[in-house]
């Protein structure tokens, strides 16, 4: 089998494999690590969700520091009343 006309075409195979090999090599860590990173990111969502529930309680936190303010100022007028 003469292969002299056809050098031309190996050698252009050989290197297109080599070049989609190397492609893979690169392709495949980085859609592995992509991978990881969604897992962690539900992981993280659902902690953020979990910190939503367990702090709504917050919301009422500027009222109360509305009132404890007007309880102080209550507090600040009568001890000058009462000369302290």
């Amino acid at each position: 089998m003469n292969f002299t006309g056809h050098s031309g075409w190996l050698v252009g195979y050989i290197i297109a494999t080599v070049v989609v090999l190397v492609v893979v090599a690169l392709v495949v860590p980085i859609l592995l690590l992509a991978h990881k990173i969604g897992g962690q990111a539900k992981r993280i969502n659902a902690g953020l969700e979990e910190a939503v529930v367990t702090t709504s309680g917050l919301k009422g936190l500027n009222k109360t520091i509305e009132y404890a303010l007007a309880v102080i100022a209550g507090l600040t007028r009568g001890r000058k009343r009462l000369g302290g």
